[in-house]
C-alpha cells in the first residue's frame, strides 16, 4: 500500500506541473507566487489523497437492488428469448404438485435387521441359541429365551425385544414377525493366550468373541399355518377309486401273482 501511494505522489505532481505549464496565467505578474497558491488550490481541488482513492477503489460498494418490477421485466425477456431458467418458468401450482407427489412416496419396509454386540462367547455355543430361534414367531422365540438356560440367552432376549419394537417403528405387523433369517458371525478380536505346559511347554489359547444377528419379516400366523396343515392332511385322504374289469391284461408276468 506504501509503494502505491509513493508511485501516486510521484507521477500525479508531474502530471499537474506539466498541464499547467501549458495553461496560461490567469494573472500578470511574474510573482511565482501566485502560481504555487493556484497550484495548491487546484491541487486539493482536483485530486484527492491517494490513499483515500486506492481505499474507494478496492472497497466494495453496496450495489443498488433492483425492484420487483425491474426483475420480472428481465425475467420476461429472459423467456420470450428463450434463455430463462427451467426452474423460473415454473407455475407454483406444478411446484406444490411435484412437492406433494415426492411427500407420497415414502419407503415401504418390508424386513428389519438387528443383531447384538460382540460379547466373549464361543460362536459354536452362540449357534445353538441361532439355531432355537430360527423360523419362529418373535413372541415364540422371545418365549424360547426367556425359559433358556443359556448363559447367553438374556443377551438374546433382550435382542429380539428391542428388534420387535424397531420394526413396529418401521411399520411393520407385529403380530406377523417371524424370525425370517438367523445367524453368528465371529467377532474381529480373538484374543490369544499363552497356557503353560509341563517340561517347557505351552500351548494357546483363543478367548473368543462372536454375536447373533436376526432378519424380522412378515409371515404367517400360528393360525394360517394350522389351517395350511389341516387343509394338507385333508387332501391327502383319498376315496376308493372305481375299477374297469372290461380292460384288457398286459405285461403279464410267467406265472400265477400269488
Amino acid at each position: 500500500m506504501q509503494s502505491v501511494a509513493f508511485g501516486l505522489r510521484r507521477v500525479l505532481p508531474t502530471t499537474t506541473s506539466s498541464r499547467l505549464a501549458l495553461q496560461p496565467s490567469v494573472f500578470a505578474s511574474s510573482s511565482r507566487t501566485l502560481l504555487k497558491c493556484q497550484w495548491n488550490s487546484r491541487r486539493h481541488v482536483s485530486f484527492k489523497n491517494p490513499l483515500t482513492w486506492v481505499q474507494e477503489s478496492l472497497s466494495p460498494a453496496m450495489r443498488d437492488k433492483a425492484s420487483e418490477q425491474q426483475t420480472a421485466a428481465v425475467r420476461q425477456e429472459q423467456i420470450e428469448k428463450g434463455e430463462a431458467n427451467l426452474f423460473d418458468t415454473l407455475t407454483p401450482e406444478v411446484t406444490k404438485a411435484t412437492k406433494a407427489t415426492v411427500a407420497k412416496k415414502k419407503k415401504i419396509h418390508t424386513e428389519h435387521k438387528y443383531s447384538t454386540k460382540t460379547f466373549k462367547i464361543s460362536h459354536r455355543k452362540l449357534n445353538l441359541l441361532s439355531r432355537q430361534i430360527a423360523g419362529k414367531p418373535i413372541d415364540s422365540a422371545i418365549l424360547q429365551m426367556m425359559f433358556s438356560e443359556k448363559r447367553a440367552s438374556t443377551k438374546v432376549k433382550s435382542m429380539l425385544a428391542v428388534a420387535k419394537k424397531h420394526a413396529k417403528m418401521k411399520g411393520l405387523d407385529v403380530t406377523k414377525l417371524v424370525v425370517s433369517e438367523s445367524w453368528v458371525n465371529k467377532g474381529p478380536r480373538q484374543i490369544k493366550r499363552l497356557e503353560p505346559r509341563g517340561r517347557g511347554k505351552f500351548g494357546i489359547r483363543v478367548h473368543p468373541d462372536s454375536k447373533i444377528c436376526v432378519v424380522l419379516r412378515e409371515g404367517k400366523t400360528r393360525a394360517q399355518l394350522a389351517e395350511e396343515e389341516r387343509v394338507r392332511k385333508l387332501k391327502r385322504i383319498a376315496s376308493a377309486g372305481y375299477v374297469r374289469e372290461d380292460v384288457p391284461l398286459r405285461n403279464l408276468g410267467p406265472a400265477w401273482a400269488w
